[in-house]
């Protein structure tokens, strides 16, 4: 196939041009002078110069490429709805077989599922694969059967041929989506929490006014609300309790809506506690008198309160007790008025002085019985006659003082026990602990609480009970100081008192017995923690009611594991002995189902840049027809493909217009004519 002209000219095309001007001015001076040969001359002189160009006839062997046509096949989770999946089979089987009847035409079908980690459709990522992978000069049309709900608009690729939707929705498609908005991944306990609830009607819906809509707490019944339609609703909600809350919004499916998966809604709240009020009361004075002070304030979420008494017993001036401060301290408003406001009170190295009667105490008692939680740091003075043993509180103490006090020193071990207690387990390097100098020795009972560390020969040192609703520890020693000022290589004292102080407060993450589960996408991480030495098995529930027995495996002491890979979206429920726990696995109403109603919107500026149409499958099927560059590629009832006419160039011949022997015979003829005609003159 001839392909055109070229040049390969034997000098620059300067020096040509300065060479043809030069021609062209003698040219003008055989004129001016009235040669009869001037008109030979210049023909003589342009075959010389063309001569020097060294035109060619490129001759090219070409081989025709077929065009190509790729179909995305929408396989999304929302193109399942209603007759979708089976519309878009049976078009793109039927479009496909009609081009690969078409001569020297290819079909590419890509099949695009839904993104991974609920990202949707990622229809513009396949498409951008897809033309990768082939010659952009040989795309002729892109044809796309879906209900236009992509994700990844902002991926379209500058397209190379006219693109088209093809919607498989149908007119009367209607849905109802349930949409929360702003729940915070945190609240304050006993605050409420304002969440704002939407319930939208997509599509030809019906006017539906007002519909129920049930709210349920960690899986308990839920309670139900009319709400109306179309309307922000503003829910103010108080968490029940500490760590996670799932809170699960639903509301029924209506006739002939396409899906329930977006009538539901999962929030999974952590609850916190907006401020830890504590109460410390300090006794005789010591060496590490202001350790829990120091702990205390050196942590921004706790209000401490700190009763201290600053003289000691032996010391007999005759000052009365009400005159000792310089104000008036206010016990009676906080042993007795106000003491349910205390999340904690610490007794550190207190003995019975007549400054807190035994009416106070009596209702310290009940604060614990109630709820509350005391923790006692005991010194030579728990042993002594004015312990607190040795008053109402010593009905709930979990251990009995001897009287003895061993000032020797010994290193604090974890007990078998202690290791597998979230309040010192994991408390690693006890043979580089530094000792203590002095425990106070106690006899504890079977039930009368755990003992999680040992001191002297073995006796307990650390022993932390549950009375009535509330908690109560005991540290047999006032040494713990001693860690913080790094003595013999100190020891985590700061953490040991921490999870010691949250342990009392009821913070979840320090349960002893508790079970739970940490998602992430569709796989859960089940954690079962106990004292106990096995566990059974945990029962799942699905969100679609059935179960599943998954067994657990122990990884450190008093801590079992399992993964579990969840096949649905929703709210699952644990449950193993008395133990029981919900937890969400991905959003109740995926990315898929957010907006379910057929619509080209979306893909609008896309398809309008190549002059593309957006048709729907229930009016039919439509034909497919051959369209120049640049040209309208849709119209009602039919698309358009543009054919490109791409080939492959096998071969390439050039084949010189002006060979040497012609040149010269030429420019050699013209010569001799225009001195033959000149001679005659």
């Amino acid at each position: 196939m001839i392909d055109g002209i070229i040049f390969d000219p034997l000098l620059p095309w300067i020096a040509i041009g300065v060479l043809a001007a030069i021609a062209f001015a003698g040219l003008v001076v055989a004129v001016f002078r009235g040669l009869a040969g001037w008109a030979l001359r210049g023909l003589a002189a342009l075959v010389l110069i063309a001569a020097l160009t060294q035109p060619s006839l490129q001759d090219e062997d070409r081989a025709p490429l077929s065009d190509i046509v790729i179909l995305l096949d929408d396989r999304s989770a929302s193109q399942r709805l209603a007759e979708r999946e089976g519309t878009t089979a049976s078009a793109l089987d039927a479009i496909e077989a009609e081009l690969a009847d078409r001569p020297n035409t290819e079909v590419r079908r890509v099949a695009v599922g839904d993104g991974q980690e609920d990202q949707g459709t990622l229809l513009m990522t396949a498409l951008n694969t897809a033309l990768a992978e082939e010659p952009r000069g040989r795309i002729a049309g892109i044809i796309t059967a879906s209900d236009g709900r992509l994700h990844d608009l902002d991926r379209a690729p500058d397209l190379p041929a006219p693109m088209h939707l093809l919607l498989t929705g149908q007119e009367d498609d209607w849905d109802r989506r349930l949409i929360v908005k702003n729940a915070p991944a945190f609240a304050i306990l006993d605050e409420p929490v304002t969440l704002t609830v939407r319930l939208e009607d997509d599509g030809a819906a019906p006017d539906a006014g007002t519909v129920p809509l049930d709210i349920s707490v960690d899986g308990a019944e839920p309670q139900t609300f009319t709400v109306p339609v179309g309307e922000d609703i503003e829910l103010p909600i108080t968490l029940p309790h500490g760590g996670l809350n799932v809170i699960q919004f639903t509301t029924p499916t209506a006739e002939g809506e396409l899906t329930d998966r977006n009538n539901s809604a999962l929030v999974q709240i952590n609850g916190v506690r907006d401020r830890l009020r504590v109460l410390l009361v300090s006794g005789e004075p010591h060496a590490g008198g202001r350790t829990w002070r120091n702990l205390l304030k050196s942590d921004s979420s706790v209000d401490l309160v700190h009763f201290t008494i600053l003289r000691p017993p032996e010391k007999q001036d005759g000052v009365p007790v009400n005159e000792l401060s310089l104000i008036a301290f206010p016990t009676r408003e906080l042993f007795l008025d106000k003491i349910e406001d205390f999340d904690l009170i610490i007794f550190d190295r207190y003995k019975r002085r007549g400054i807190l009667p035994a009416i106070y105490l009596d209702n310290v008692r009940n604060y614990v019985e109630e709820g509350g939680a005391v923790l006692i740091s005991a010194g030579p003075d728990f042993a002594s006659a004015d312990s607190l043993f040795r008053s109402p509180l010593g009905d709930i103490v979990p251990g009995t003082p001897t009287a003895r006090v061993i000032d020797e020193s010994f290193r604090p071990q974890i007990t078998d026990l202690g290791d597998k207690h979230p309040v010192t387990a994991g408390l690693l390097g006890e043979e580089t602990w530094g000792r203590w100098l002095r425990q106070i020795e106690i006899e504890t009972s079977a039930d009368a609480g755990d003992t999680l560390m040992s001191g002297v020969g073995d006796r307990p040192l650390l022993v932390l009970d549950r009375v009535g609703e509330g908690r109560i520890s005991l540290m047999a020693s006032d040494q713990a100081w001693l860690w913080s000022r790094g003595y013999e290589g100190g020891g985590p004292q700061l953490e040991l008192l921490r999870r010691l102080a949250h342990w009392m407060m009821k913070e979840p993450e320090l349960e002893e017995e508790t079970l739970y589960a940490e998602a992430t996408g569709q796989t859960m991480r089940i954690i079962r923690r106990t004292l106990g030495d096995e566990v059974g098995a945990v029962t799942v529930t699905r969100p679609n009611g059935e179960t599943e027995e998954i067994t657990l495996e122990e990884v450190s002491p008093g801590r079992f594991e399992a993964l579990y890979e969840g096949p649905e979206i929703g709210l699952y429920r644990l449950a193993e002995g008395e133990q029981e726990a919900v937890v969400g696995l991905g959003p109740a109403a995926p990315r898929e189902f957010e907006e379910t109603i057929a619509s080209g919107e979306a893909m609008q500026p896309v398809i309008d840049s190549r002059d593309g149409g957006i048709l729907r499958l229930e009016e039919g099927l439509p034909r497919i027809r051959e369209v120049a560059e640049g040209r309208p590629a849709a119209g009602r009832g039919w698309i358009g493909i543009t054919p490109r006419d791409a080939y492959q160039t096998l071969d390439v011949r050039n084949v010189p217009l002006l060979p040497a022997w012609l040149t010269l015979l030429l420019a050699s003829a013209l010569i001799l004519g225009a001195w033959l005609r000149e001679g005659r003159r």
